[in-house]
């Protein structure tokens, strides 16, 4: 065919383009300016002596030989943070399925229900962990007041050690709606007729939820357990209000060890080779997880082989 055919629409496709650039084009420079331009800053810094108000200077590979063999307390703010992680995550997990479970029922005002589990992920950080604050207190808490009525002697929750970290743990449990509202999106997108059919077959509620519900919720499972996973390793405004990273350095974890380089000690250096280390850290557990999701994770077009 002729190329006179071709030129209209070429120039029509290349003016379309230009007009599309110029019109992201603000989104464009603000990625630039203040996510690429600090995430390679923030590479340099990490292998410089910078305290804020000194010009940085090189020192290669010092920062992260310093946090690896002779920082006392970054292993034990990376095992404080691990040690969340692991009862945190799995228990918010468990917690936001059994709500999606609960609100996903056909009841009146069902609507309240979900709008009443949704609100504490939303509400402010600061002020949960004020309320909380109040919860755990020793002597004129609720929670050690509804023990003693039942005859249990509730521990000192934020000022023994032991105790420290579990209680962060069940306050976290306090902001499950978020992932409770995925949950519900997941089970309210599970077909209708598999239900049917497993009835048909004689199946239980057990063997419904445990061969019906799981499989296909379990991309829904995959994300939330990811997400949890990044945001429980950043875990930082509940120590740093209620704890301060105490009683006995028991709730030092990493971001807030990382706050307290950065911002009180001011070696910028420091906090951003730690803040990197993280980085890979959750990087590495994501593409595990991804690695091995396809074990358990059940995708309806892969299985159709499409």
């Amino acid at each position: 065919m002729p190329w006179s055919w071709y030129r209209p629409r070429t120039c029509i496709a290349r003016r379309e383009a230009r007009f599309g650039y110029l019109f992201i084009s603000p989104w464009i420079i603000g990625f630039l300016l203040f996510v690429i331009g600090p995430l390679l800053a923030s590479i340099w810094l990490s292998f410089t002596d910078y305290e804020l108000f000194t010009p940085p200077v090189g020192i290669g590979f010092r920062n992260y030989q310093e946090l690896l063999f002779k920082d006392p307390l970054y292993p034990l703010s990376l095992f404080n943070t691990v040690y969340y992680v692991i009862f945190a995550v799995p228990l918010g997990l468990i917690v936001s399925l059994l709500l999606a479970l609960l609100v996903n029922q056909k009841v009146k005002g069902i609507t309240v229900y979900r709008t009443i589990y949704y609100l504490p992920s939303v509400t402010s950080g600061v002020a949960i962990s004020l309320l909380w604050l109040w919860l755990f207190n020793p002597q004129l808490g609720l929670i050690n007041y509804i023990l003693g009525k039942v005859g249990i002697s509730g521990p000192g929750w934020l000022v023994e050690p032991k105790w420290a970290k579990p209680a962060l743990i069940i306050m976290s449990l306090w902001g499950t709606g978020g992932a409770m509202v995925i949950f519900l999106a997941g089970l309210q997108g599970v077909p209708t007729h598999l239900y049917e059919a497993s009835e048909l077959d004689g199946a239980n509620w057990w063997q419904k939820f445990r061969h019906v519900t799981l499989p296909m919720i379990s991309p829904v499972i995959l994300f939330n357990l990811i997400m949890g996973l990044i945001g429980s390793f950043q875990v930082f405004t509940q120590a740093f209000v209620m704890t301060q990273g105490g009683p006995s350095n028991a709730t030092l974890f990493y971001v807030l060890y990382l706050f307290r380089n950065a911002f009180l000690l001011l070696r910028m250096g420091y906090a951003a080779a730690m803040a990197w280390i993280l980085f890979l850290i959750v990087l590495v557990l994501t593409l595990f997880q991804l690695k091995f999701s396809s074990k358990w994770v059940y995708y309806e077009t892969k299985l159709e082989g499409r």
